[in-house]
C-alpha cells in the first residue's frame, strides 16, 4: 500500500474518531439539556396545577375535572394525586408508548426527566401530593431531529476536511514521488539528480541519492577518459594518430562478419613512393610533417562519414575502410581530391607519388582475399602514373541486383512471399554457471537469388531504401513468435532508422505490452555508432521499455565509448565488445588493457559485458581472465558450450 493512502486512511481514522467522539459528547449534551428542562417544565406545572387545587372546592367531582382539564390541554404522560395517607384520589396517564424517534434511538439514549412534585393544600390541612410528568415524545423528536442535523455538519465536514487534507497531503508529498523516481531509476541503473525538496527530510534522501549518482558520473566521466588514453596508445600509430596496422586488421575482419545497413563497403589504399629518398633528402623532421599531412587527408575523409576509418598500414601505405559504401569509385574520388590538394602544396618541394588502389568487399569475405586485391589494384596504379588510380574487379559473391528499383522488389517480394527466419548464434555466461545460455543472437535472413542470404547482403540496400523498418517489424513479430513457441531468450538488433521512427516505437510497446511473459525474454541493443547519433532518442526508448522487463544493450563497443557520456543515466542492462577488440587479444597488451578498464567501468553500474566474435580457445581464455560476463562468436557451438 502506498504511502499516500496510508497517510489518508490515518487522516480518515483520526477524523473519524474525532468527530465520532464530538457527535456523542454533543448528543448527550443535548439528552442533559432536554432532561433539564422537562424537568423544570414538571416543576412548574406541577406547581401551578396544586396552586389551582388548592384554592377550589374539594370535592372529588371539581378536583377530577381540574386535573382532567389539564392533562388534555398539555403533553403529560401522568398527572397522579394521593392522599397524605397513600390513597389514590385521581390518576390520569398517557398509555400510549410511541416516540418521536425510531425506537432503537430511544432505547440508546434514554430521557429521563425528574416529575415534578408539589402539595395540594385544604385550608391549613394537606390535601394531598401531586406528581405530574410531561410526555418525552417531543423530547425525542427535538434530539433526534437535532441529532439527525449534527450528523449531517459533522459528515460534511468530514468531507470537507478530508478534501482540504488529501490537497494538503498531496502538497506535503509531493517531493515524495520525485525521491520514489529517483530510487527506481538508481535501481535500474539510471543514476540521475534531482532538484533538492524543501522538506527537511526528503531533502537529506535526495541528496545522498544525487551525491552517489555524481560519484558514478564522475567515476565514469574519469575513466572513460583513462579508457579513451589507453584505446589510443594500444589502437593509434603514434605519429601520425590514424589507426596502427594491427588494429586496422582488426577492423577489417569486423567489418567483414557485420550484417547490418554498414555490411559491404570499400577498401582504398595509397603509398606514399619513395619514401626512403624523401627521408634521405629532407630529413626526418620534414618527412615526418609530410606523414602527418597525408594522414590527415585520410582522417578528413574518415571524418567527413561516420563509421569509416583511416589507418596507416605501414610506414608508406595508408588504407581507407568505408564501411557501407559498396562503390570504390566514390571513395577514390574523395581520396583523390585530398591528396592532389597534398601534392599542389608541396609541389614546389617534392613531386610526390601517391598512387591509389581500391577494392569493393562484401560479407562473409576473407579479409587476406579482400587485402590481396586490394594491393594487386595498388601495384597496378603504380605502374601506370604517380597520381593513377586502380579499381578491383568485384570478388564471387557479389550480389546480383544492379540497381534500387530491383532491389527493392527483391527485397519486398521475398518478405511478403517467404517471410523472414532467424539465424541463432549462443550468447554463454562465463561466470557460474559457466555455459548457461543468456540469449541467443537472431540476425535475420532473407530467401533472395535462391538462398536464404545474411543480413549483410541486401541490408545495405534496404538502408539506402528506407526499409529498415519495415525489416525489424518483421523481425521483432518473428522473434516474439519464436520466443512463444521454444521459450528461450532472443536477442535482435534494431536499426536507427527505426529507433527513430515514432511509428516503429508505438508498434514496439504495443506488441511488448500485449505479450509480457516475452517481452521478459527478449534482449534488444543498437551499435554503438547508431547509439552516439541518436543518444535522445535511445534514451526515451529505454525509459519505455525498461518496464516491460526487456534487456536493453549496445553492440560493436569499443572506439565511441569515451562519447557515451550519458551511460549512468540509459539504464542499459549489458555491453557487447567489438570483435576487432577481441581478435588476437590473447597476444594484444593494450586490448587487454582497455577491455580489462571497460569491464571494471561497466560493472559499477550493473552492466555486464559480451565479448563478440570470440574465435579461440586462446581467446576465450584471455577474455575470462580480462573479467567478461559473456562470450559469443564462431568458437561457441549451437548448444553455447565451446568447441577446438
Amino acid at each position: 500500500m502506498s504511502l499516500i493512502k496510508q497517510l489518508w486512511i490515518g487522516i480518515a481514522i483520526v477524523m473519524s474518531i474525532a468527530f465520532g467522539a464530538s457527535f456523542v459528547v454533543s448528543t448527550l449534551s443535548a439528552r442533559h439539556y432536554l432532561e433539564q428542562q422537562l424537568y423544570v417544565k414538571n416543576l412548574d406545572n406541577a406547581s401551578s396545577l396544586a396552586l389551582s387545587l388548592s384554592q377550589m372546592p374539594k370535592d372529588a367531582v371539581t378536583v377530577e375535572l381540574q386535573i382532567a382539564a389539564q392533562f388534555d390541554a398539555g403533553h403529560y404522560r401522568l398527572i397522579r394525586l394521593v392522599a397524605p395517607s397513600g390513597e389514590l384520589i385521581v390518576e390520569r396517564a398517557y398509555a400510549d408508548e410511541r416516540f418521536g424517534a425510531p425506537g432503537w434511538f430511544a432505547r440508546l439514549i434514554p430521557i429521563r426527566a425528574q416529575p415534578g412534585i408539589a402539595q395540594v393544600q385544604d385550608g391549613w390541612r394537606q390535601f394531598g401530593t401531586l406528581t405530574l410528568e410531561s410526555h418525552s415524545r417531543y423530547a425525542y423528536e427535538s434530539l433526534w431531529h437535532g441529532t439527525l442535523q449534527l450528523l449531517a455538519w459533522f459528515v460534511a465536514g468530514a468531507v470537507l476536511t478530508g478534501l482540504v487534507g488529501t490537497v494538503l497531503v498531496k502538497h506535503v508529498t509531493h517531493p515524495l514521488g520525485r525521491v520514489v523516481d529517483q530510487a527506481e531509476a538508481i535501481g535500474e541503473r539510471r543514476f540521475i539528480t534531482t532538484e533538492e525538496p524543501s522538506t527537511s527530510e526528503f531533502r537529506s534522501v535526495v541528496r545522498a541519492m544525487n551525491a552517489l549518482s555524481e560519484r558514478v558520473r564522475t567515476m565514469l566521466a574519469d575513466e572513460s577518459q583513462r579508457l579513451e588514453k589507453l584505446r589510443r596508445q594500444a589502437h593509434h600509430d603514434e605519429l601520425t594518430g590514424l589507426v596502427n596496422r594491427s588494429h586496422f586488421l582488426n577492423l577489417v575482419d569486423a567489418a567483414l562478419a557485420r550484417e547490418d545497413a554498414a555490411a559491404g563497403g570499400s577498401l582504398v589504399m595509397a603509398r606514399l613512393g619513395d619514401l626512403g629518398q624523401l627521408n634521405r633528402r629532407f630529413g626526418h623532421q620534414e618527412t615526418d610533417r609530410l606523414l602527418r599531412e597525408l594522414a590527415t587527408c585520410f582522417q578528413a575523409v574518415a571524418d567527413a562519414h561516420p563509421g569509416w576509418e583511416a589507418g596507416r598500414l605501414n610506414a608508406s601505405d595508408f588504407a581507407l575502410l568505408a564501411s557501407g559504401q559498396g562503390d570504390p569509385d566514390a571513395v577514390v574520388h574523395l581520396l583523390a581530391e585530398q591528396l592532389h590538394a597534398l601534392r599542389e602544396r608541396w609541389r614546389d618541394t617534392a613531386a610526390l607519388r601517391l598512387p591509389i588502389g581500391a577494392a569493393a568487399y562484401y560479407p562473409n569475405e576473407r579479409h587476406g582475399n579482400l587485402l590481396a586485391r586490394t594491393d594487386a589494384a595498388l601495384a597496378a596504379a603504380e605502374l601506370t602514373d604517380d597520381a593513377a588510380a586502380s579499381i578491383a574487379p568485384p570478388s564471387i559473391g557479389a550480389p546480383l541486383h544492379g540497381n534500387l528499383d530491383d532491389w527493392r522488389q527483391t527485397i519486398l517480394g521475398a518478405l511478403e512471399e517467404h517471410g523472414v527466419r532467424l539465424a541463432l548464434y549462443p550468447v554463454v555466461a562465463t561466470g557460474a554457471p559457466e555455459g548457461r545460455l543468456l540469449h541467443h543472437e537472431a540476425p535475420m535472413r532473407l530467401l533472395i537469388d535462391g538462398n536464404w542470404q545474411s543480413a549483410g547482403y541486401f541490408m545495405p540496400q534496404a538502408a539506402r531504401l528506407g526499409l529498415l523498418g519495415q525489416l525489424d517489424g518483421a523481425v521483432l513479430a518473428e522473434a516474439l513468435a519464436r520466443i512463444t513457441r521454444d521459450g528461450a531468450p532472443l536477442g535482435i538488433n534494431l536499426s536507427a532508422e527505426a529507433l527513430c521512427d515514432p511509428v516503429f516505437r508505438s508498434t514496439l510497446l504495443a506488441e511488448l505490452h500485449a505479450r509480457p511473459a516475452q517481452a521478459r525474454k527478449l534482449w534488444i541493443e543498437l551499435t554503438e555508432h547508431d547509439v552516439v547519433r541518436n543518444l535522445a532518442e535511445f534514451r526515451a526508448l529505454c525509459a519505455a521499455l525498461k518496464p516491460l522487463g526487456c534487456k536493453l544493450g549496445i553492440e560493436h563497443v569499443g572506439r565511441r565509448f569515451s562519447q557515451l557520456s550519458d551511460l549512468h543515466v540509459l539504464g542499459i542492462d549489458y555491453l557487447k565488445t567489438d570483435r576487432a577488440l577481441t581478435r588476437a587479444i590473447e597476444a594484444d597488451a593494450g586490448n587487454q588493457s582497455f577491455l580489462r578498464g571497460l569491464c571494471t567501468v561497466a560493472h559499477a553500474i550493473g552492466v555486464i559485458v559480451i565479448a563478440e566474435g570470440v574465435g579461440s580457445s586462446a581467446e576465450l581464455e584471455a577474455l575470462l581472465k580480462l573479467g567478461v560476463d559473456g562470450v559469443t562468436g564462431p568458437f561457441l557451438s549451437e548448444d553455447g558450450a565451446a568447441t577446438g
